[in-house]
């Protein structure tokens, strides 16, 4: 199972990149700062919702039916010609679910640090969400993941190997209640911001497949 920091790491983390970089007019540097901080995000809110069945069922549903990894097999595509509008709402709809309220206060937090402007980082968020969601549904096929203490190890592996100084940040940005746990924060928001759509199950749905 490969971690994020070995994603970015890897030809096709810098195919995403370079690639993002070159969309915004960011350099690559602070682009893999910036990435390096948020996908570790992203998949805390998954993980905390897929240790339930029911939230573990909503993500595999997700995944098979559009999340399937299929975008990291064409990325020239997907950056070619400019990021499609498509891509962005899909990307912007994913932000909205797992940050809720707090979206405006993470990009500008993470523009603080990086030193990209906060509209820049959102939009770089944008393209960032749907390919993470991508390389989510990579791994659970090539590992055969199907039940939801598979799908937990699974983003549990993913979240590994994240340096220190990452961690305090994004502990820093979402830990709200102080207990030092960035992950029940995220999953606090992600249901505020859903508790309207019902159910664990349904909400990931919805976050996964907006």
């Amino acid at each position: 199972m490969s971690g994020l920091a070995s994603l970015l790491d890897s030809s096709i983390g810098r195919q995403i990149i370079g690639g993002i970089s070159n969309e915004t007019g960011t350099s690559e540097g602070k682009t893999s700062d910036l990435l390096s901080m948020a996908l570790p995000l992203l998949t805390g809110a998954m993980k905390k919702n897929a240790s339930t069945p029911e939230g573990a069922q909503g993500l595999m549903g997700a995944i098979n039916s559009k999340h399937d990894g299929s975008i990291l097999d064409n990325l020239g595509g997907f950056f070619g010609g400019g990021v499609d509008q498509s891509a962005l709402n899909d990307g912007a709809g994913i932000l909205g679910h797992v940050l809720g309220g707090k979206q405006s206060s993470v990009e500008n937090a993470l523009s603080s640090k990086t030193g990209i402007d906060a509209g820049t980082v959102g939009n770089i968020l944008k393209m960032a969400a749907p390919l993470i969601l991508g390389y989510l549904g990579r791994q659970t096929k090539q590992n055969n993941i199907s039940g939801s203490n598979d799908m937990s190890s699974l983003l549990g592996s993913m979240l590994g190997g994240q340096s220190q100084e990452n961690q305090s940040l994004i502990t820093s940005l979402i830990d709200t209640d102080g207990d030092g746990s960035v992950l029940d924060d995220v999953a606090d928001m992600v249901i505020g911001s859903n508790k309207k759509k019902g159910g664990l199950g349904g909400l990931l749905g919805n976050f996964l497949n907006s």
